[in-house]
């Protein structure tokens, strides 16, 4: 069997540098690799109504909003497989059996559940009749692990590119898989996580720099952000408070003008936008030092942002005015991934001895036995 990528996002509105240094960035350097058979990419609106059940509009509009990020960025429907998650109703399916497979405590322990739990406002432990003001958690959030694991497993993916914060769902993945083989026989596969190789990508904060880049947070810089919005946003971004004159020394670390920096700036940038430095190491040997602005680092950081994302914007431009286009590479993209899926499922319902109708040789044995019996 080849190597298989299975990612994706939720569409809860337009994709941020989070989303693109985290993870679609990588997936546009592995589809133009070579090194994969096959490279899935699912618009997870199914999850995303988990806790978007009351606002399914919100769901159903942001659908293009990702769809135009992803071909913006690089994805090419010729060597990556974009398809729209509801439209796989077999990833439903797998997940049914595979809640067999997971015990309440199980994701009760999920770390990736429980921080989820708290950023959307979930009262974790909440019943029918409590009082408190924050809502439930709904069952189809709860065994959101449950979920994904159908989604990696229908494509047999080998490897999922993702942001560390995913791990705890990869390894409830796995431990599906080897549950699920162990009881079953060898059917499924065990995914490998790909995290990011550069250590500021793994969780880029937002520009307040309290926390990860976040949408509910209003801390994100789009890729779709025009680029004055880009300057306005790196011009209020957070970084050491007690800088407070251009000849303190200052602080690099948790600096979060320096960690967009780390995870975007590349040497030859120096050269065109700032060249008094040789190197990223270089400025920051400045700052911590002192004699260098807030300001000045800033403008560095806008004119490698807006380099990034120019062909993006570009592209997107491009694509805003082919909508009807965007949709047909969904739809032939969903039916791709719906033969995938269901060929999956064949499998698992032959493993668990539910293919009733098509395992001809126990209709026989049954046949033959009825008629023994008879005579």
């Amino acid at each position: 069997m080849g190597k298989i990528i299975l990612t994706g996002d939720r569409p809860t509105g337009r994709l941020h540098l989070g989303h693109y240094v985290g993870s679609l960035r990588r997936r546009v350097e592995l589809q133009n690799s070579g090194e994969f058979d096959r490279i899935f990419i699912m618009i997870a609106d199914a999850q995303a109504l988990t806790d978007n059940a009351d606002n399914p509009e919100k769901v159903r509009q942001n659908i293009i909003e990702v769809a135009l990020d992803y071909l913006s960025a690089g994805l090419d429907p010729e060597r990556a497989t974009l398809f729209i998650q509801s439209q796989v109703p077999e990833l439903c399916e797998l997940a049914f059996y595979y809640m067999n497979l997971v015990t309440v405590q199980r994701l009760q322990r999920n770390p990736t559940v429980k921080a989820e739990i708290t950023l959307r406002g979930f009262a974790e432990g909440a019943v029918e009749g409590d009082t408190a003001q924050r809502p439930g958690i709904p069952v189809g959030f709860f065994t959101y692990p449950i979920s994904q694991a159908s989604d990696i497993t229908a494509f047999k993916a080998t490897t999922v590119p993702a942001g560390e914060d995913q791990e705890p769902m990869i390894e409830q993945t796995r431990e599906i898989v080897h549950k699920f083989n162990a009881v079953y026989g060898p059917t499924l596969v065990e995914p490998e996580i790909l995290l990011p190789d550069n250590v500021a990508c793994m969780r880029l904060p937002g520009t307040d720099g309290k926390a990860k880049m976040s949408k509910s947070l209003g801390n994100c810089i789009y890729l779709s952000d025009t680029a004055e919005e880009v300057r306005k946003k790196v011009m209020g971004m957070y970084t050491d408070p007690d800088h407070l004159r251009v000849e303190d020394p200052g602080k690099v670390e948790g600096n979060t003008v320096f960690t967009y920096l780390d995870a975007f700036c590349r040497e030859e940038h120096f050269a065109k936008y700032l060249p008094d430095y040789a190197s990223l190491d270089e400025l920051k040997e400045h700052y911590r030092r002192g004699g260098l602005g807030d300001v000045k680092v800033k403008r560095l950081l806008i004119a490698v942002l807006n380099e990034t994302l120019e062909p993006i914007r570009a592209r997107r431009k491009e694509y805003e005015g082919r909508i009807g286009e965007v949709y047909e590479i969904l739809r032939k993209g969903s039916e791709t991934a719906r033969a995938t899926a269901a060929e999956t499922l064949r499998e698992v319902r032959r493993a668990m001895k539910i293919d009733y109708f098509e395992d001809r040789e126990l209709i026989e044995e049954q046949a033959r036995h009825y008629a023994r019996k008879a005579e």
